[in-house]
């Protein structure tokens, strides 16, 4: 059957008819040609685009509403040319804008004029600009009072538009981040007060009551005692390849950049992102996007809510009611959203079937990368997702996707708590031969619920996570995850490797965590391979067949419904060469990650 056939070139031209000769210019010129033909598709429509970087003016969106879907049982495809060839072309859709109109200061560091725009990251060159930082923290001797800080150091009164600094606090929980803005500096000649921005200084001195019994003494924990990390201030201003944004004129922000060696005004290009979505998908089906780079995206709630107040993985505190959370007299309590909300990704699709996302890469993207919410049979296959602020891939009451073959390192750049991959109350979901490296926390996390049950894991390999943030593992379960064994969620095969900060898991059911096997995995250089005892404690949880390099706590005596049995433990020293020697231990090795990536 015949197919239809458009083309976009950064050479073409709207007006055209979109063929390979006279081929649009826009993505948008493209759709609104596609959106004329799909009612009598008797074929796929194939958009092709040639090499080039598109800039978004506005989103991106699919609407099935709008006759974005394929009809008739065809699909409709959005490809970069000579997609899955060797001479693939390098297709990127940004929505990021060129700085300009740059001039040098004495002290070599770059300003421009932005208008309104307040961005928490840049690309120079290609390459990712941090935000300058102060890792020493607050100078001097530091209390925390009702409304910020004190110190009885004079040097935060001489830092510049204190209303854009930004202060950091990891392990706020241990497996939490936050981040809190400033609202003015003022003091004497013998001490300096910060006050911070409300309502988020009070609403993170109230998620972040606890205690830890645990620890021993009092139990006491104040996490917000003083940040350890301070952000965009032109003070800090002090490593090449960062910059800080002065919003002390409104609407008349300035841009200040410390240049790397051999960059030069006029030669260098800087890209700030402006749009918060690249593409968007509803009710969307029969679509399929292939071999895009998306790049340049940005998400600024964090500043203007006053913070970002993370809990866990993807949820964070925006409004509503503190939830206390009683672990017990021997451990203590913790505080956690009644109402969370949670991390929004730069490209996302809601209630999206029969869609594949394939052969892409996400990029320099300031929120999440992909968010696939109440889906169905969706595919995300051989993509790479780096350099991002939040989570790579998250999953939300979805039913039967595929997240396979996907590269995942370098994600939660600015939100340490973020997930490489992230599946929540999903049904029938299949996370398989993914490579994860370099991440924060978790690597891999399924959270169950009324909803979840026959989640698989298999085949993917983990290597250096919890990079940052503490209490978490390789690969995290928790909550029931179906109703039997047969029902519930299966990971099978993987491979973990360097577990990084202290108090982690390679592999980690927690929570109330039920109905899960564990069968031949391979945890290697965690600070416990498994955890036994959580709380609420876990149920009907089997782990079997395993290889580690560590006998862990309460092996011998698990909880009645726990099965442990046939796990190997083998010496530390000599992990590698005994692994591969054992027929299962080289099998698993062989299968484990990326399917078409040569390690």
């Amino acid at each position: 059957m015949p197919e239809i056939r458009f083309h976009v070139s950064p050479d073409g031209q709207d007006h055209w008819p979109g063929t390979a000769k006279q081929p649009f210019a826009t993505p948008k010129a493209a759709q609104e040609a596609v959106r004329a033909a799909t009612t009598g598709m008797t074929g796929d429509i194939v958009v092709t685009f040639t090499a080039g970087v598109y800039h978004l003016e506005e989103p991106l969106t699919f609407d099935d509403t709008q006759a974005d879907s394929g009809v008739n049982g065809f699909r409709v495809i959005y490809q970069a040319r000579n997609f899955g060839r060797p001479d693939q072309e390098k297709v990127v859709l940004s929505g990021g804008r060129e700085i300009g109109a740059w001039s040098a200061g004495d002290d070599g560091v770059w300003t421009a004029p932005i208008g309104e725009l307040e961005p928490r990251r840049l690309t120079v060159d290609g390459v990712p600009a941090g935000r300058a930082t102060n890792t020493a923290g607050l100078p001097g001797t530091v209390t925390k009072i009702e409304t910020g800080y004190v110190t009885d150091s004079v040097a935060p009164q001489s830092w510049p538009d204190p209303s854009g600094l930004e202060f950091v606090y990891p392990g706020v929980y241990p497996w939490s981040e936050a981040r809190l803005a400033v609202a003015s500096i003022s003091g004497d000649g013998s001490s300096t007060t910060i006050t911070m921005a409300q309502p988020a200084f009070d609403n993170a001195k109230s998620l972040y009551d606890s205690k830890w019994y645990a620890a021993g003494g009092d139990g006491t924990w104040d996490g917000l005692a003083s940040p350890s990390v301070l952000e965009n201030n032109v003070a800090f201003l002090t490593e090449p390849g960062t910059f800080a944004v002065d919003r002390s004129v409104s609407g008349g922000h300035v841009l200040h950049y410390r240049p790397r060696p051999g960059e030069e005004i006029g030669n260098t290009s800087v890209i700030a992102p402006v749009l918060e979505t690249l593409v968007s998908g509803r009710g969307v089906c029969d679509l399929v996007l292939r071999g895009f780079t998306f790049a340049e995206a940005g998400w600024t709630a964090p500043t203007r809510t006053g913070g970002y107040l993370h809990y866990h993985g993807n949820a964070r505190y925006e409004r509503g009611e503190f939830q206390k959370i009683d672990m017990g007299a021997d451990v203590g309590y913790v505080h956690v959203p009644a109402s969370p909300v949670q991390l929004p990704a730069n490209v996302a699709f809601t209630s999206a079937s029969r869609i594949t996302l394939e052969g892409n890469h996400f990029t320099r993207l300031g929120a999440g990368g992909l968010l696939i919410e109440d889906g169905t049979d969706v595919v995300v296959r051989a993509n790479v997702f780096d350099e991002i602020s939040g989570s790579g891939i998250a999953v939300h009451d979805s039913t039967r996707v595929s997240v396979e073959d996907n590269l995942v390192h370098h994600i939660g750049t600015e939100y340490s708590g973020s997930s490489a991959v992230l599946v929540v109350e999903s049904e029938e979901a299949t996370v398989a031969h993914n490579e994860i490296r370099d991440v924060p926390h978790n690597g891999i996390v399924i959270t169950g619920g009324q909803r979840t049950k026959g989640t698989q894991v298999l085949a993917n390999l983990v290597e250096r996570s919890m990079g940052k943030l503490m209490d978490g593992g390789g690969i995290y379960l928790s909550a029931p995850q179906g109703s039997s064994f047969a029902s519930g969620a299966v990971v099978r095969g993987n491979v973990i490797r360097d577990v990084l900060t202290s108090y982690n898991f390679g592999l980690y059911t927690d929570y109330g965590a039920a109905w899960i096997t564990l069968v031949g995995n391979i945890v290697q250089g965690a600070d416990t391979p498994i955890v036994l005892q959580v709380g609420p404690p876990m149920e009907n949880v089997v782990f079997a067949g395993n290889f580690w390099d560590a006998l862990p706590d309460g092996y011998d005596t698990p909880p009645e419904t726990v099965t442990v049995a046939g796990n190997t433990v083998l010496p530390k020293e000599t992990f590698d060469e005994a692994v591969r020697a054992d027929p299962a231990g080289a099998d698993i090795l062989a299968r484990a990650g990326h399917r078409d990536l040569k390690r």
